[in-house]
């Protein structure tokens, strides 16, 4: 038995609210622990952004949660999809394949069926790639008039 905790990360921005319930603060909470019990990761911790955008890397929820992978802390970190982890197909990039190796944290999307300890992730980088689309479409419906 690991003393590692497992990450659950929550997100939500002002601008997902409009998607439906089913993206809510409280749903993503239940999806992940449900999640997490059903799969045996033991020490779930909440770390959640509540308002904002995944364009930004400014999260206090994030960051804590990066500043404990950097200190040993963490063997999982769990979202509901790719899009919560960040919108920013770089730096979410970056951090699936490169950060979260380099401190030996698996990386799980429930919806998406990603996992970093099996090797079935080959749609990954166009999901991140899709939801940084997303996030600048978005930004420029909210600035055409």
């Amino acid at each position: 038995m690991t003393d590692k905790i497992t990450v659950l990360y929550c997100r939500l921005s002002q601008d997902d609210m409009i998607d439906s319930e089913s993206n809510s603060i409280t749903n993503q909470k239940a999806i992940l622990k449900q999640y997490a019990e059903d799969n045996g990761f033991s020490n779930p911790i909440f770390y959640v952004d509540d308002g904002v955008s995944g364009t930004t890397w400014e999260r206090s929820g994030f960051k804590a949660m990066l500043a404990d992978i950097e200190s040993g802390k963490v063997g999982t970190v769990i979202t509901k999809d790719l899009s919560r982890l960040g919108r920013d197909y770089l730096k979410t990039g970056e951090l699936i394949e490169i950060v979260f190796p380099d401190y030996d944290v698996c990386y799980i999307t429930v919806n998406e069926n990603v996992d970093t300890a099996k090797s079935e992730n080959e749609l990954m980088e166009f999901k991140n790639i899709f939801n940084d689309w997303y996030a600048r479409d978005c930004s420029k419906k909210i600035r055409t008039p």
